[in-house]
């Protein structure tokens, strides 16, 4: 997890593109955008561990206890007891770990794939499409927008109801 979290998006990309292959057998190729996926799929999971691993952390020690008092063993204690509630206390980080590698994913046009917005400049480069290139980064921006914006929301209603608070 640290050495993936250690390296930026950028170079993961690079090597899953280019160095990667080097390693493969002769013959053998794996597609672009599966080493593509893989790479942000890697960095994701890191981000999202560490994550997880400080939600449990954030459970007081008398959780512990308490489940070990009524005689759970360890992992009905984290089923039932612990992870529960650590996974309530880190709905707000994941989620914007998850809408930072929604917007990562335009990186991918580094090693030549292409993305939302790159999309966009290739339709803009025909002469039809000459003068709309507002209304083309706009519309991208509006796509972008609504993506991360219902990954807000959904995460606050998530959270509303879990929520163990009395209003």
């Amino acid at each position: 997890i640290e050495l993936i979290r250690g390296l930026p998006l950028i170079i993961l990309l690079f090597m899953s593109s280019v160095v990667f292959p080097l390693f493969l057998p002769e013959g053998v190729t794996i597609n672009k955008i599966l080493r593509a996926q893989v790479a942000i799929i890697l960095f994701t999971a890191a981000y999202v561990a560490e994550v997880v691993r400080g939600g449990l952390q954030a459970i007081p020690r008398g959780q512990y206890e308490a489940a070990d008092s009524i005689g759970l063993n360890y992992f009905l204690t984290m089923r039932l007891v612990i992870l529960p509630q650590a996974l309530k206390i880190v709905i707000p980080p994941s989620v914007q770990q998850l809408i930072s590698a929604f917007k990562d994913t335009s990186l991918v046009v580094i090693i030549a794939l292409f993305d939302l917005l790159r999309t966009t400049q290739t339709v803009l480069s025909d002469p039809k499409w000459m003068g709309f290139s507002a209304e083309a980064y706009i519309f991208v921006a509006i796509l972008y927008f609504l993506g991360c914006f219902s990954m807000s929301n959904y995460s606050r209603r998530l959270e509303r109801e879990l929520s163990t608070e009395q209003h």
